[in-house]
């Protein structure tokens, strides 16, 4: 599966940073990342399967089967990576760090949760949503949860870059195995199993998982910190992407000896 996954890349020195995108975007998501963190690491960011450029699974994924094809990205390029996480992204993180804990480094889980399936109307939510894609198509779908990622106060340009991206990245059926992936999942139990070092960021207005779920996660991992990304929603990292990229990388320098 892993050679059929688009990737887009930049940076030639230093460790493995893997980006994983949320459940409505795709490497786009990451632009700002692979712009300025590829002075210091070698930044991968994928379009998950179904996404984007990559091509439409041949049967139904689940959380397991996004792991392993990360997991399978890393392998072709490193021994280890540092992961990068964004909401959904995150969820596929975590259980990379679980089912395959020799090729993490480090985690940084941004806007994330321990899965839909903490809660029955979360995960009821989330499943309805790729009924609302096939009624709807990807444009009107887009416009219509795309702002609501970012804060309030977000510039235009940046909100019509989310609802364009959005509109560009989602299709069926792949949306719709990534919010089963979701809506099925409860990692709560196996939080505290995950020994690598982990930094979990959460926008200060993020309305859609909300600053009570990345703090579960925070709470639940021994080797963990903290941040609260002030003047951001859902989307920290495109939002706020200086003092973003400026926790990463400060992250990164303790876990991977980055000189300064």
């Amino acid at each position: 599966m892993s050679a059929a996954v688009h990737v887009e890349e930049a940076g030639d020195q230093g460790p493995l940073l893997l980006c994983l995108h949320g459940i409505g975007s795709s490497s786009a998501a990451f632009a700002p990342q692979l712009a300025e963190l590829s002075a210091y690491v070698r930044v991968v960011a994928w379009d998950a399967p179904g996404y984007a450029r990559s091509p439409d699974p041949e049967a139904a994924l689940g959380l397991d089967d996004y792991a392993d094809a990360a997991a399978a990205l890393i392998r072709e390029r490193a021994t280890t990576a540092h992961v990068l996480g964004v909401s959904w992204g995150g969820v596929i993180a975590l259980r990379l760090a679980t089912r395959h804990p020799e090729l993490v480094a480090s985690l940084i889980v941004a806007d994330s949760s321990p899965g839909s399936g903490t809660d029955d109307d979360r995960a009821a939510g989330m499943r309805a949503r790729a009924d609302d894609l096939a009624e709807l198509g990807p444009r009107a779908f887009a416009e219509a949860r795309g702002p609501r990622l970012v804060s309030p106060g977000a510039p235009d340009a940046l909100v019509r870059h989310v609802v364009d991206t959005m509109a560009a990245s989602v299709r069926l059926p792949g949306y719709a195995y990534a919010a089963e992936s979701m809506a099925s999942a409860d990692l709560r139990a196996e939080l505290p199993s995950i020994s690598a070092p982990t930094l979990v960021l959460c926008g200060e207005q993020d309305q859609v998982t909300g600053v009570e779920a990345s703090q579960a996660i925070a709470g639940a991992i021994h080797r963990t910190a903290y941040v609260i990304v002030k003047d951001a929603g859902h989307l920290a990292n495109q939002e706020q992407p200086g003092h973003f990229d400026a926790w990463v990388l400060s992250h990164l320098r303790i876990t991977a000896s980055i000189p300064e």
